[in-house]
Parts: C-alpha cells; structure tokens; sequence
C-alpha cells in the first residue's frame, strides 16, 4: 500500500497542494463580540459589507447563536416561524445565499434536492447520516491518496468530500 499524502485545498490557487495551510483570511465571528446578539450580528454583517436589514439580523441571530451547525433553508424558514419572526422561504434562501457570497456560511450539497448551510466556513468534509438526514462534520483531516488531473482552463475552487452512513441493523 502506498502512502497516502495530506491535501489541503486553498481556493486561491490554481491546483491542490500536499501539506499547504489555507491561506484565505475567513471573517471572524468572535472579534468585537459585546453580549448582545443583536449587535454582535449586526456588526458581523457591517464588517463583511451586508446592511444589517431586520430580517438578515433575525435570521443572522437564528443561524449563529447555536454555533456551528448544518442548517437547510426549510430548517431555519421553520426556526424562523416558530421564533414569530415574519420572512418568507424565498427571503430565507435569499438571505442564506447573500451570507455563503461574503463568506459567513459555506454551502454543500448532499444529493441534487438536499442543499445544507454550515457555520463554520473553515475547510473541512462531512459525514451524512443517510435516513436521519443528519451532517457531521469529519474530526480532523482527510486523506487522498491522489487528486485527480485538473482540466486544462480550469482550477480547484474547492473540494467536499460527504461520507454516506447508514446505521447498523
């Protein structure tokens, strides 16, 4: 058996190299934290360009006052409902897809019809708990034994590698 290589994907450049640290600078969710969630989101979304609207701020508080978590759009509508905070599934997705283009989220599919919404935006691979419709994240790193020839024209953005479980019989 061959040795396997550690590959760490940075999105800036143009292939994948073993043993490189990512070097993009991710926002930072615990710089200026005061208390108030409230201001803590609003001045999360100031730093990263977004206006703090009521509704980002809501859904915003919803998303990041758990930690990290793995979230669809229907889960946080139905948190949103159920909290009396009045957005509709559109805004939802709206506001979900506005957060993951500054950064402050990092979207991944599990199948074409499944999209999920992490919190933490650092590089890392999941498990899916097929059944239970659950994400893990994977402890630590995950090891290729090779990267697959990049097409001419083109470059790694990024890699996601999702485990299927199934639960034991």
């Amino acid at each position: 058996m061959s040795a396997t290589t550690v590959i760490h994907f940075d999105r800036s450049a143009k292939t994948a190299t073993p043993d490189a640290s990512p070097s993009r600078e991710l926002p930072s969710r615990d710089h200026q934290r005061t208390g108030c969630p409230f201001h803590d989101v609003r001045s999360m979304l100031r730093d990263v360009g977004l206006r703090p609207t009521r509704q980002r701020l809501a859904l915003g508080w919803l998303l990041f006052q758990k930690g990290d978590r793995h979230i669809t759009a229907e889960m946080l509508h139905d948190e949103a409902s159920k909290a009396r905070v009045p957005v509709s599934l559109a805004t939802v997705y709206n506001t979900l897809h506005q957060f993951t283009e500054v950064g402050l989220l990092r979207e991944f599919a599990v199948d074409g019809s499944k999209t999920y919404f992490d919190t933490n935006v650092h590089e890392h691979h999941h498990y899916f708990v097929e059944g239970d419709n659950e994400v893990l994240d994977i402890p630590g790193e995950v090891n290729m034994a090779e990267m697959p020839q990049v097409p001419a024209g083109y470059e790694v953005a990024r890699v996601d590698v999702i485990v299927r479980l199934r639960r034991k019989d």
